[in-house]
């Protein structure tokens, strides 16, 4: 599919993209090259093939899910502006 100026000018509206009028004969180059290749790639035969959720087939090594670091809160809320109950009191924002 090849995309004119017109083309790109209208998908560039859309996504409210600003383009300079010397560079729509590159965009519309590039997304013409993008569309084919995504013509390309409908066209191969699929059929059989199950989905997968990732091109390697690897289980993640998790670590164990403890504790690493010392509580420090009191530290860092000695430099807050205004802290109660352990929590750090903000200016309120919304109505």
């Amino acid at each position: 599919m090849e995309l004119g100026p017109e083309d790109v000018a209208y998908i560039a509206h859309l996504a409210r993209l600003q383009i300079d009028e010397q560079d729509v004969p590159l965009y519309a180059r590039n997304l013409s090259e993008i569309l084919r290749l995504v013509e390309t790639m409908n066209a191969v035969d699929t059929d059989g093939v199950v989905p997968m959720a990732h091109p390697v087939d690897t289980a993640q090594p998790l670590r164990a899910d403890e504790v690493t670091e010392a509580d420090r809160r009191e530290e860092f809320q000695r430099n807050a502006p205004a802290v109660a109950d352990g929590l750090y009191l903000v200016p309120k924002v919304i109505e």
